[in-house]
């Protein structure tokens, strides 16, 4: 009687090489117009609150670079933070991103939902790589994001031993994101003329990150209530004047 040996898996050999030089990026066009407003918004309310430092990495369908098994594989997430990368070269512009060569791990990903193959919790393990597979096994990014627009959907899953987890949001519907130490949260409103659900940043003391358009609003709105105040105290003035000229009492 012969017994068949069970069949094991190899595990794969991940290696951290540059893009090559001569390798095709995919030029998918991007689903709806929601995807890059959803990541500019993002970026601009943590730039207007002074989160972004020289050394962070925070892009948007920028290619995140892996070689699997001599193979190079390319996931672009809608959004991704790297805390601290390596400055480029004078002149040199960034085409892609390739963790432990040119900088720390990415540590934050998030996929805004498609229909696409391969989609956001796809654990497919072989190539093309689903997204959560890719993210989980392969990058091993901290926190993993998917928001649904549409729908209203935020999940927030954390690593934890080698595999995601799903972690619940608060009472707010906000969920910690701890490598910003931040919560991250649905917030539906008007920006630029586009009204939708946004992601938006709140601080652990429960206040809004404001956008750049926002806190500009605030401080023309500051502006004239100071204008308002100068015109009210320069009529009283005028009245009190005008009072003491009745009284026969030259003001000035």
């Amino acid at each position: 009687m012969v017994l068949e040996a069970p069949y094991i898996k190899a595990k794969p050999t991940i290696t951290w090489e540059p893009l090559p030089a001569n390798f095709v990026l995919p030029d998918d066009p991007v689903e709806n117009t929601q995807q890059p407003a959803l990541a500019a918004a993002l970026t601009d309310a943590l730039g207007a609150a002074g989160y972004i430092q020289p050394e962070m990495l925070i892009a948007s369908n920028l290619g995140l670079v892996a070689t699997v098994n001599k193979n190079t594989v390319v996931k672009a997430p809608d959004w991704f933070y790297v805390p601290q990368v390596h400055p480029l070269a004078e002149g040199v512009i960034r085409r892609s991103y390739t963790p432990n060569t040119e900088g720390a791990n990415v540590a934050i990903v998030m996929e805004f939902l498609s229909e696409a193959e391969g989609g956001e919790l796809s654990v497919r393990a072989t190539p093309p790589y689903g997204k959560l597979h890719f993210y989980e096994h392969i990058l091993q990014v901290p926190t993993y994001v998917i928001y649904d627009p549409y729908e209203g959907i935020l999940e927030v899953r954390y690593l934890q031993d080698g595999r995601y987890v799903l972690h619940s949001a608060n009472e707010q519907g906000r969920v910690w994101i701890p490598q910003l130490e931040l919560y991250l949260g649905i917030w539906s409103g008007e920006r630029l003329g586009q009204t939708m659900n946004w992601l938006r940043w709140w601080d652990n003391l429960g206040n809004l990150l404001l956008w750049s358009s926002e806190q500009a609003e605030q401080e023309r709105q500051r502006a004239d209530q100071e204008s308002q105040r100068a015109e009210q105290e320069r009529q009283r003035a005028e009245r009190l004047a005008a009072k003491l000229r009745e009284l026969g009492v030259d003001p000035d």
